[in-house]
């Protein structure tokens, strides 16, 4: 073995130990050879499964082919962070009770981008310090958070840090899959990890569970009819055949990881930005509802659910309200909508007003 391949199995075992270091759960490497993926991708998109996140054909090969997005990448260091609050309530209790709001809980606490992104920039760091140690100037790399055209699955599962699972997100066979993923591109020729190795078997519960059938087919996803893309992604009117199967989820849905197997084995997060924050683990339709968009963005500052803005927030949980228990609560607050200044909101509270004339 040479000193220059044994110097990179090193540093390759170093980056590893400072990831872990900084909070990460999983560090992998990975070349930068997604051929197979990119052929699964880009007839994803010819079937129009991305709906209107544009952003997922517009970008051409830069998202399967890493040296196209950033010039001189041969590796890509893959990181993953678990991020199940400790504390939170019961996920199924809050989806079983029509008078909450259910919340992915992804998104309970701080917004995963901004966490992410600085360690992985704190790894970078330390990498760019070691090998200027040794007198070497010319390390190039970027880091992602779900920022920019990655095929961010693809490359973890190549990375060793779980395999691709049916409902199409990773899988850890020691963690389960609520994680999230970050990325560097570098040219540095790190030692690549051995890919992981599907454990999904013949199991089905993931596609069986999906309120609006999005999973199509094995390790298929049409965004189109997923509660998260339609809760998150989509800016419009909501297709009025979903608005009943979205029940009280008014952000994302868990549900195909709250039924995978492999979540038995799934930890809760250590970092503390991602416990719990402003209770919205166990919060009221109607508490969501009744809130100024002045209130909105001072509760959700630093939460991803302030991207959606306040007139999307106030779609979906009227769409929540419509699927929830009738009551004078429940209809006073609708009313009190009723002529939102919003058409968007208007037309969804109008929807929910009419789920309980006749009830």
């Amino acid at each position: 073995m040479s000193n220059s391949t044994k110097n990179l199995n090193a540093l390759s075992s170093a980056i590893k130990r400072w990831g872990a270091e900084l909070g990460f759960n999983h560090i992998g490497i990975t070349d930068t050879d997604l051929s197979t993926a990119e052929s699964e991708h880009q007839a994803w998109v010819e079937k129009g499964f991305h709906g209107e996140m544009d952003y997922m054909a517009k970008h051409g090969t830069k998202r399967t082919r890493p040296a196209e997005l950033v010039p001189n990448t041969i590796r890509v260091i893959s990181a993953r962070m678990d991020y199940l609050p400790p504390h939170a309530a019961d996920s199924e209790s809050i989806l079983q009770n029509q008078d909450k709001a259910f919340i992915s809980r992804y998104a309970l606490g701080r917004d995963y981008h901004k966490v992410m992104r600085h360690k992985l920039q704190k790894l970078c760091e330390k990498i760019q310090m070691a090998l200027a140690s040794h007198q070497i100037h010319d390390f190039e790399y970027r880091a992602f958070t779900d920022s920019a055209p990655v095929l961010e699955v693809a490359l973890a599962e190549k990375a060793g840090l779980g395999w691709r699972g049916k409902h199409t997100l990773l899988i850890n066979k020691n963690r389960g899959s609520w994680f999230f993923l970050g990325e560097i591109y570098t040219n540095l020729p790190l030692t690549i990890d051995e890919p992981a190795l599907n454990h999904c078997g013949t199991c089905t519960n993931c596609i069986d569970v999906c309120p609006t059938n999005a999973i199509t087919a094995p390790y298929e996803v049409d965004a189109r009819r997923c509660i998260s893309y339609l809760t998150i992604e989509l800016k419009g009117s909501l297709p009025i055949e979903f608005r009943p199967l979205i029940g009280n989820r008014v952000y994302g849905c868990d549900d195909c990881q709250l039924f995978c197997p492999w979540n038995k084995f799934a930890e809760t997060a250590t970092e503390t930005d991602f416990a719990v924050k402003h209770g919205l683990d166990d919060i009221s339709l109607i508490d969501c509802f009744n809130w100024s968009e002045e209130e909105f963005k001072a509760k959700m500052a630093g939460s991803a659910i302030y991207r959606i803005g306040y007139a999307q927030w106030l779609r979906n949980i009227a769409v929540g309200l419509g699927n929830a228990r009738k009551s004078p609560a429940v209809m006073q607050a609708l009313q009190a909508r009723a002529t939102d200044e919003n058409a968007m909101v208007r037309e969804h509270v109008a929807w929910a007003l009419s789920q309980h004339s006749n009830s």
